[in-house]
């Protein structure tokens, strides 16, 4: 239950952050409508595709630290 009304203030907050910004930028109270409605959308399109980003960044990430700590071990082999 705590979740969920998190998740619900969240986007109560994204909207009405939105409908702020947008009626004080123009004075309109239906861009700002249309701001409050669009806004969350396009976090809803995009969260995905950012968090599959920070994957790859991640992957990558890890790839490079078992790889330079291979080449420290196999270095350490060598000098043996």
């Amino acid at each position: 239950m705590v979740t969920a009304a998190k998740a619900v203030s969240q986007v109560a907050m994204h909207m009405s952050v939105a409908f702020a910004v947008m009626y004080v930028a123009t004075g309109s109270l239906a861009l700002g409508g249309v701001a409050a409605v669009v806004e969350p959308i396009c976090n809803v399109m995009l969260l995905p595709l950012h968090d599959k980003m920070w994957e790859r960044i991640r992957a990558r990430v890890e790839a490079r630290k078992a790889n330079a700590a291979r080449s420290s071990a196999d270095a350490g082999m060598q000098a043996v």
